[in-house]
């Protein structure tokens, strides 16, 4: 087994003086050397086994075990095969060998009032925050079990990218949508660790403190690009903002966020039963 400070500095990329020469637990072994993984092998995920990962994805918190979520599980190839041209940031989803598509769901309690003769008066922003995290946390959950079990998992927010038309192949009613999808597999190879912002930088102690933020990014993108630089032809956004002399994560991420993304989002919710007041 590694030692806590081997995987904490595998998880920052450089030792941060955290953990110590002890054997880590085997579970925090795991969530400390979790990886994305999107290649896998030809072999099915049995039936069996997906039902303890949804029981596990169901055992995650809930705010006032409302349980705002639901889960569709992808197998039908037609399905699949009509989803994926709407989803081309992740090639080959028609043939993952499991795919779930996480949603958070306020249709469900509503429906419930009505058998209960009881009105609900909660579509309002709130709510909204609620499902949504319902639905993140079931998935973390997920995705926690799934690589227990010794699959690999990806989630996918590429599903939102042409939201509508997902949601209409799956036939995803108003007051239900989608916040990711997840594809899983046995891995066809290991994947790598990806390099975390320091907790200097996520870490607040008592109060919100950035007053450091540039100095400690340029040392995050420094670190990341000692152990995973990213080659010109990899840049995003070139005809917008040219080839960087220096890529770095927080080149990456400006870019990605220097142009708007996913803008009917807002107007496809108010559409499908979410009145977000």
């Amino acid at each position: 087994m590694a030692t806590l400070k081997e995987l904490l500095t595998e998880r920052y990329g450089k030792d941060t003086g955290i953990g110590d020469d002890s054997e880590a637990d085997t579970a925090i072994e795991a969530l400390l050397t979790r990886r994305s993984i999107r290649a896998y092998k030809d072999e099915e995920v049995p039936d069996d086994l997906i039902e303890v990962l949804i029981a596990c994805a169901q055992s995650a918190p809930s705010k006032s075990n409302l349980q705002q979520y639901s889960i569709i599980v992808v197998k039908d190839q037609d399905i699949r095969d009509r989803l994926a041209p709407w989803c081309p940031r992740t090639p080959g989803l028609e043939s993952k060998p499991l795919l779930l598509v996480f949603c958070a769901d306020m249709r469900r309690n509503q429906r419930v009032g009505g058998f209960r003769d009881r009105p609900h008066v909660n579509n309002n922003m709130d709510t909204f925050l609620n499902a949504t995290v319902d639905a993140a946390l079931a998935m973390g959950y997920f995705v926690t079990g799934a690589e227990a079990a010794g699959l690999g998992t990806a989630p996918l927010s590429s599903l939102r990218d042409n939201i509508g038309e997902v949601s209409e192949i799956l036939e995803i009613p108003d007051g239900v949508f989608p916040i990711a999808g997840v594809m899983a597999g046995w891995p066809e190879a290991p994947g790598y660790v990806n390099q975390r912002l320091p907790q200097s930088i996520v870490v607040h102690r008592d109060r919100y403190d950035d007053s450091n933020l540039e100095a400690e990014i340029d040392g995050y993108d420094q670190t990341r690009h000692n152990i995973f630089p990213i080659p010109d032809e990899r840049q995003t956004r070139t005809d917008l903002w040219g080839v960087a002399e220096f890529y770095g994560w927080s080149e990456h991420i400006s870019r990605q966020l220097g142009k708007p993304e996913r803008p009917e989002f807002k107007a496809f919710l108010k559409s499908h039963g979410f009145d977000l007041d």
